[in-house]
């Protein structure tokens, strides 16, 4: 049995670790033989010193290997998936699984709930009365079969591993090891069973990752683990300096999703989300163009069903926060910058967002922005409408937002939305 203390020396002296000692540290963490403070230790020594590739594919390997498979072979639709590193507004899920679904795919979508300024998935589906996001396995093949999509919690059974070192990454300030995070993420949708992965990797103010050329270390990182293992992976780096679409928060962004199936939302909502189905379209080999199944309503009835196949009401009323305020501009010029960060934070204050893992959300709080980079505004003119459950969450969010928008007096030219794409168009 391999010793953890001489493990944890090796690799702080920037040794590269054996296969051995990678898989059997990690399995002693799991079965209890590497304390707490060991495998702390450990993760701080990757931190500053890395994983070599090998060091990096053993590590995922075993934490795929630590739990079950999702068995997806065998469906009558080759399975694609999308996995986004999270940013303000960012509901692209919601409209993207049914839409390539309705293209002639197979999505299983095994999603996450948020944390922080950056708002989750299931969160934004929970607003829907009735929808439940855990199902078995059984029910999850069956659904891919049946209706083509699926949003639902990734099971415990998936990765074990990883959802301990995450939380241990998260007391000891490593969660930003681009090794750490890669192989969090490519372990579950890995062992998701899924064919073909697109990753999207927000870069800028409201996204995890802040760099440009680290976003692009991780993202050629994950799609080099994608490919290692026999998933086709395609990455994309997103630009989040602003807020992706006019909805943040959980129904308010619902029903900005629900508007771009029927045809109309946000232009950058729309134009994201096309970019990501062609993509993944083209990873499995189905030749359609994914703009005329929004277009024409289909990828509308395949949400319908994906929300009834999980309990939920496609046609319910969704929560509004019963309190309500309008934040106007003071001064007059262009905006330079919605600051998409800003606007995350004010969201979470509002309690769109959670502090920890176990904390409520409101289904109803949230923010609409009514301006854009670039536009001109006059003094007075409306920048956000906030809503909140309460009075005390609304100042909060207010106050966060009345440093949200930059003005300048020289116009301001567009930015791209997609900043660089990792995989087989390289």
């Amino acid at each position: 049995m391999i010793s953890a203390p001489e493990v944890i020396a090796r690799k702080r002296d920037g040794e590269e670790l054996a296969p051995d000692e990678v898989r059997d540290v990690l399995q002693g963490y799991q079965e209890g033989r590497v304390a707490e403070e060991q495998m702390s230790a450990l993760l701080m020594a990757v931190f500053f010193r890395g994983l070599s590739d090998l060091e990096l594919r053993t590590w995922t390997d075993t934490m795929i290997a630590s739990g079950e498979r999702l068995a997806l072979s065998g469906l009558s639709r080759p399975t694609v998936d999308k996995h986004s590193t999270g940013g303000v507004g960012d509901k692209i899920s919601l409209i993207l699984a049914p839409l390539v679904a309705a293209c002639g795919a197979a999505v299983p979508q095994l999603s996450g709930r948020g944390l922080g300024h950056t708002g989750g998935t299931l969160d934004k589906l929970e607003s829907i009365p009735g929808w439940r996001a855990h199902l078995s396995n059984s029910e999850i093949r069956d659904q891919l079969e049946s209706v083509g999509a699926v949003i639902c919690a990734a099971g415990s059974g998936l990765a074990p591993i990883d959802r301990r070192l995450y939380a241990l990454r998260d007391v000891t300030s490593t969660v930003e090891s681009i090794p750490l995070i890669s192989s969090s993420i490519m372990s579950k949708k890995i062992a998701e069973g899924t064919e073909a992965l697109v990753l999207d990797v927000k870069v800028g103010r409201g996204a995890f990752m802040k760099d440009h050329a680290r976003a692009l270390t991780l993202a050629r990182t994950m799609v080099r683990l994608g490919d290692d293992h026999g998933v086709r992976t395609r990455a994309q780096l997103t630009d989040m300096d602003e807020p992706l679409g006019r909805a943040i928060g959980n129904a308010i962004e619902v029903e900005e999703s629900l508007a771009v199936l029927d045809g109309g939302g946000p232009s950058d909502v729309r134009e994201l989300t096309l970019i990501l189905a062609r993509h993944m379209l083209e990873l499995v080999e189905l030749d359609v163009d994914p703009a005329q199944y929004l277009d024409d309503g289909s990828a509308r009835r395949v949400y319908d069903d994906m929300i009834r196949a999980q309990g939920g009401d496609p046609d319910a009323e969704l929560a509004r926060g019963s309190h309500h305020q309008t934040v106007t501009s003071a001064h007059a010029g262009y905006i330079s910058t919605v600051d998409a960060l800003s606007v995350g934070v004010a969201a979470w204050r509002l309690g769109a967002g959670r502090a920890r893992k176990e904390d409520p959300v409101s289904a109803g709080a949230g923010v609409e922005v009514l301006v854009r980079r670039g536009q001109a505004v006059e003094v007075g003119q409306p920048l956000f409408e906030v809503y909140a459950d309460d009075a005390e969450h609304l100042a909060l969010g207010v106050e966060t937002l009345r440093h949200a928008v930059n003005l300048t007096d020289d116009v301001v030219v567009e930015r791209p939305l997609i900043l660089d794409v990792v995989g087989a168009t390289e």
